[in-house]
């Protein structure tokens, strides 16, 4: 249902039917000569279609095709998703991030296998009820995979819009969301809503970029006011965001004598739940004075430090160690509300017999088959690289 009265209170003035008929076509021509050639795109299985718009989120169109393919290959249905063991999903995500999008989505599957009978459900109303999935991706899913006229409002889509309409919204409140998608309810396509929405996301992505955008080579630039009035780089609004936090770790890469490393398998809650590092050590519950050096150049460990890691390691990872003296690398990893600076010394153990619950020993030649997230393997790398003095 729309509702006028949202977009007359953030003083958004809609087309009228003419130019909105208008504009539709412009745009879906262009669509139709232009689109881009995505493996999702060549299937209506609405199963296919939720596994690509959840890899989408917050992942590049490139990085995505190749984890999607191998995905739907691996688990080509909604059954064999709910089936899935823990291992299998993490491995097949490996690389992606963000973790809890492929734990979600198995919840989901066992959903749609309880309550449907193991067939993704048609209804935008039901869809929305399974774990994981918010306005956009029910939208996307009922628009592309059913033929529904629901908005699929997502950041390429706002930009546009933003443009079109030179709308002062601050695009990065939760607020702004309800008032694209009620513009959408207008604009959108009765006949083809999916093409629509993706040749919207299309435009955003491939045009209408945050950067670098010449708004003279767009398809719609006649119906653009903010081209029009040559105020397009203003827009979109968009408060700028505070500056990710930064936390500092010294990890601890020890080996024994068969060559396993030791991994520790993180909590349930927060950064990387579940997944498996190396043995992070957070520099805040250590003392400061001894470590505040670490965020220069300082390439060497103390006596001092020496003693301090021997003695947290044995007393909350239960393994005695001989750190070597000469740190092998930092390395930083940014995800998107957060910063980590990770020291990276190596170490032989000496003695394994007390190892607590949440380690375990993995051996170089099982990596293949365990799923590490992205600050791992890139510490993995580093461990490979010879050190020269």
């Amino acid at each position: 249902m729309k509702n006028k009265d949202l977009l007359k209170e953030n003083n958004v003035v809609m087309w009228e039917e003419e130019k909105i008929a208008s504009f539709q076509k412009t745009l879906l021509d262009w669509y139709d000569s232009s689109k881009r050639d995505l493996p999702w795109r060549q299937t209506s299985n609405p199963y296919y279609i939720w596994v690509s718009e959840i890899m989408l989120q917050q992942t590049q169109v490139d990085t995505v095709i190749p984890y999607y393919n191998r995905f739907i290959t691996t688990l080509p249905t909604v059954q064999d998703l709910a089936d899935a063991d823990e291992d299998t999903l993490l491995k097949l995500w490996e690389g992606l991030g963000y973790y809890s999008r492929v734990r979600n989505m198995k919840s989901a599957a066992i959903q749609i296998v309880a309550e449907h009978n193991g067939v993704f459900p048609k209804d935008y109303k039901d869809i929305i009820k399974l774990k994981g999935i918010g306005p956009y991706t029910a939208g996307a899913v009922s628009s592309i995979a059913f033929n529904q006229p629901q908005p699929a409002v997502d950041g390429n889509v706002m930009r546009v819009l933003s443009r079109l309409f030179e709308l002062k919204i601050d695009i990065g409140k939760a607020s702004s969301r309800k008032v694209f998608e009620e513009m959408i309810r207008h604009l959108i396509d009765q006949e083809r809503p999916g093409d629509f929405n993706q040749a919207l996301m299309d435009l955003g992505a491939t045009i209408c970029t945050p950067k670098n955008y010449k708004p003279e080579t767009s398809p719609i630039k006649e119906f653009n006011a903010s081209y029009l009035n040559e105020t397009w780089k203003q827009y979109p609004v968009k408060k700028t965001k505070k500056s990710s936090r930064e936390e500092h770790y010294i990890v601890v890469a020890a080996k024994n004598s068969k060559g396993e490393y030791i991994f520790e398998k993180r909590g349930a809650k927060g950064v990387l739940s579940g997944m498996l590092t190396f043995i992070m050590i957070n520099r805040d519950s250590l003392d400061e004075g001894n470590w505040k050096s670490f965020e220069g150049k300082v390439d060497e460990l103390g006596q001092q430090h020496h003693k301090q890691l021997q003695a947290l390691l044995k007393k909350e990872y239960g393994v005695t160690v001989k750190l070597n003296d000469e740190i092998k690398g930092k390395l930083t990893h940014v995800f998107s509300h957060l910063k980590w600076q990770l020291t990276v010394i190596e170490a032989d153990i000496i003695d394994e017999s007390m190892l607590m619950p949440q380690v375990q020993l993995i051996h170089p030649e099982q990596f293949e088959k365990t799923a590490f997230p992205v600050p791992t393997q890139k510490t993995w790398e580093l461990l490979k690289t010879l050190t020269l003095f």
